[in-house]
């Protein structure tokens, strides 16, 4: 980690779980500088901050209105955004930027679509440290875990959205992915309903425009959990890892997401053991081939009465 990071540890507010850090994160900050407004928890989700902004609009009003440009000031509301550090036995494996909430959810997830722990069991404690450079999760891995992870050799720094960040050479990124399971079939429907269900419950991007989300629905496309983030990858770990926590089975229903399907967005799902990942935009060549390989259904442009299955489409029925 940085020299700033390193300054900023000597006195951390720590945290003991997920309730309260992000809020207590956002607070000791907008408290600190003046040209934040406090924000109303009630209206907007906690890890947002209101700034003064200037409006400007030079569209007419109504069809045929002669333009009439009128700017005004006002509040606007933005998804917060920090550095997050994972540590793992006290070493720094990556910094995401991410927004600071459902945090032990991300670190759980991270570290299983990452390979880092092959099960829940195998990461023993997961403490949040809050302080001025950003948001430290130490995690605690048992031993077999953590030689496997000094062993890879891929220490990455990463930024949101990217997926090999750090690695030094082509012969270091692996395209090996586990299998999934068959997982049911299930109607095209479903895919519609799960995906105008997933924004029901993306509070953060309603008050911001700004984040990505993540869901689990049931075969039935009925919307069971939903985790948000700025960044698309982020937003899918923290699903995987809430998953994992409340005792999900991942053969049981499918993923939607509100972005595009990248190559790691494919294997996070695939090494979670998702059967289908329903994404809102495309996906890329690169992401086909790795579900094609490891036997997930991926499927995008999952729209109102439309969608492309891209591989594996015996998944769903067309009815």
């Amino acid at each position: 980690m940085g020299a700033a990071m390193a300054e900023a540890a000597i006195d951390p507010q720590v945290v003991p779980g997920k309730p309260g850090c992000a809020l207590a994160y956002l607070r000791a900050h907008n408290d600190s500088d003046p040209h934040q407004l406090a924000h109303d928890a009630v209206a907007v989700p906690p890890t947002t901050r209101r700034l003064p902004v200037r409006r400007w609009n030079g569209a007419p009003a109504m069809v045929g209105e002669a333009m009439a440009a009128t700017e005004v000031l006002a509040d606007e509301v933005l998804a917060d955004e920090v550095p997050v550090a994972l540590v793992y036995n006290g070493i720094s494996h990556a910094v995401m930027l991410a927004t600071p909430d459902d945090l032990e959810d991300f670190a759980l997830g991270f570290s299983l679509s990452e390979g880092i722990v092959d099960c829940r069991t195998e990461l023993y404690d997961i403490e949040v440290v809050c302080h001025g450079a950003g948001i430290e999760l130490r995690m605690q891995l048992a031993a077999a875990a953590m030689y496997r992870l000094k062993s890879s050799r891929r220490m990455r720094t990463g930024k949101t959205g990217c997926g090999l960040c750090g690695i030094e050479s082509l012969q270091q990124f692996d395209q090996a992915i586990p299998s999934v399971p068959c997982g049911g079939i299930l109607s095209a429907s479903a895919l519609q309903l799960a995906m105008q269900g997933l924004c029901l419950f993306q509070d953060l991007h309603a008050a911001t425009g700004a984040a990505h989300a993540a869901g689990w629905a049931s075969a039935n496309g009925s919307v069971q959990l939903v985790r948000e983030d700025v960044g698309r990858h982020n937003a899918l770990d923290k699903l995987i890892g809430a998953m994992a926590r409340q005792g999900i089975a991942s053969h049981s229903g499918f993923a939607v997401v509100t972005s595009r399907a990248s190559y790691e967005m494919v294997q996070k799902a695939a090494r979670a053991g998702m059967p289908l990942l329903a994404a809102v935009s495309a996906p890329t060549a690169m992401a086909v081939r790795l579900a094609d390989a490891a036997g997930l259904t991926l499927a995008g442009f999952v729209r109102a009465q439309r969608h492309v299955a891209y591989t594996h489409p015996q998944r769903i029925a067309e009815c």
